[in-house]
Formats: structure tokens, sequence, C-alpha cells
């Protein structure tokens, strides 16, 4: 998870944290090859939503899958609209752009530290 996303969801109501949890806790257990709506759901590329209601509304945490076995959520907020808006589609596919970049950036550091 990115920072950003790890305290946009710390903003959201408890009962959609508790929410997000348990859904996250279904993609470790049941992988996300057989997680699928109600609790996820495709948007475009690689970008997939984990779909959480609470007392006070819905809200949605964007994501993607990463090398490794790794899902990584890039962006969450309560949704107010009956479409996820474009805006945040656009968001999430920056910050995961972002994160590919500096994890290949990671990566390469890594390797060259390693030599001899």
């Amino acid at each position: 998870m990115t920072e950003e996303a790890e305290a946009e969801l710390d903003t959201l109501p408890a009962d959609m944290r508790a929410h997000f949890l348990r859904i996250a806790e279904l993609l470790e257990v049941y992988g996300p090859q057989k997680v699928r709506e109600p609790h996820v759901k495709p948007l475009e590329g690689k970008l997939w939503e984990i779909r959480m209601k609470g007392k006070d509304g819905i809200a949605r945490a964007i994501y993607f899958a990463a090398q490794g076995q790794r899902l990584v959520v890039v962006r969450a907020f309560v949704k107010e609209t009956q479409k996820t808006p474009r805006g945040e589609i656009e968001r999430a596919s920056k910050r995961m752009q972002g994160w590919y970049d500096v994890d290949k950036f990671t990566s390469l550091s890594s390797k060259a530290a390693r030599r001899p």
C-alpha cells in the first residue's frame, strides 16, 4: 500500500475500514483470481477496485497486482457518484506508474549494491 493510500484509508469511517480489512483478508486467503463482485471489480487496465459499504455510504480502494504476488493499494476515497469518477482512476493510474518507477529504481539500486 502506498503512503498516500494508507493516509486516505485512515480517514474513512471505522466500518468502511473494517470492510476493507475483510476484503483484503479474502484476497490474501483465496487470491485475487477467486475474489470477485461484490467485493472487487476491474476498472481499466491493471486497476481494480475494492468495494466497501458503510452506514454513511460507500468507498473504494483502487489497487493493482505487482510482481511477487503483491497487491498494491494506490488510492482510497468515499464514492459520491454512481460511476467511479474519471479523475480518481487517473490519480490511481499516476500513482501506479510512480510506484513502478520507484520499484524499478530500488531494484536497480539493490543490484548495483550487490556487485563486487
